[in-house]
């Protein structure tokens, strides 16, 4: 998020209140300081300007509660993706797909395929937010 308007926080107090599971947890994370000193292409994690961060974890126990807490996860994003900037933060990613991957390397993915063009050619870690190597 590139700010923190109070809407966003009120959105997330909304929803929060009706989540199915207790164990689901929302935050959001100020990140400045240090970490928005780096430059960009310093480093696999591009987003480095001062932003805040947003993460909700959808969590519940029983298989039989799957269906009603993945609704809940996915109305709530509906609801608070208006307050986001298209960026994310690849150690908060579920199984959320390649595009969103992308989207936590920002402007760096394209390096970081070619380096693992370079030094996994055959994709052999791949049990993580892939990045697949260069064509």
């Amino acid at each position: 998020m590139n700010s923190l308007p109070e809407e966003a926080i009120d959105v997330a107090i909304e929803h929060f209140a009706h989540r199915p599971s207790p164990l689901t947890t929302l935050f959001f994370e100020h990140m400045h300081g240090a970490a928005s000193r780096v430059p960009a292409d310093a480093t696999a994690f591009a987003h480095r300007l001062d932003h805040y961060n947003f993460s909700a974890f959808g969590v519940w126990e029983d298989a039989k509660d799957n269906d009603v807490n993945r609704k809940w996860v996915r109305d709530f994003w509906q609801a608070v993706r208006t307050y986001l900037s298209g960026r994310a933060y690849v150690n908060y990613l579920g199984y959320e797909g390649a595009d969103r991957v992308r989207e936590a390397y920002g402007p760096n993915y394209e390096r970081l395929a070619a380096l693992k063009k370079k030094y996994d050619p055959t994709n052999f870690f791949r049990l993580n937010q892939n990045i697949p190597p260069a064509n």
